[in-house]
């Protein structure tokens, strides 16, 4: 019995672990910039790697023809938002990459699934 509180313990260390590294993967997502380009640059949108929107430069030229720039603009904030998820989906694929030794075998033991050899009461 006490085999399995001390197992519970590990069990919820590496939860807090990985808790502390999802906060400070939130943290570098929002200082990392990605942008999104339309027009042949006419118009760049800039966003961090939380998918906010930080920045947006319009070339002059293009404050005269309205439709055309809600169009580059719709054009450059899609992009910029995808390349900002797929950024986002790198990083947090570098912690769940992270091997956790025993969490199956724990997880069975305590009837949540995780592997092979789960108890279930009947």
């Amino acid at each position: 019995m006490f085999k399995g509180l001390s197992n519970l313990t590990t069990l919820l260390k590496e939860v807090h672990q990985i808790q502390g590294r999802t906060e400070e993967m939130q943290h570098k997502l929002g200082q990392l910039r990605v942008d999104g380009r339309a027009g042949g640059e006419m118009v760049t949108v800039q966003a961090d790697g939380l998918q906010r929107i930080v920045a947006i430069k319009i070339e002059p030229s293009l404050l005269q023809d309205a439709e055309m720039l809600e169009d580059l603009l719709v054009a450059a904030i899609n992009q910029a938002l995808e390349k900002s998820r797929e950024l986002a989906a790198e990083e947090f694929s570098k912690i769940t990459q992270m091997q956790l030794p025993g969490i199956s075998e724990m997880m069975s033991k305590f009837g949540l699934g995780g592997g092979g050899g789960g108890t279930s009461s009947t």
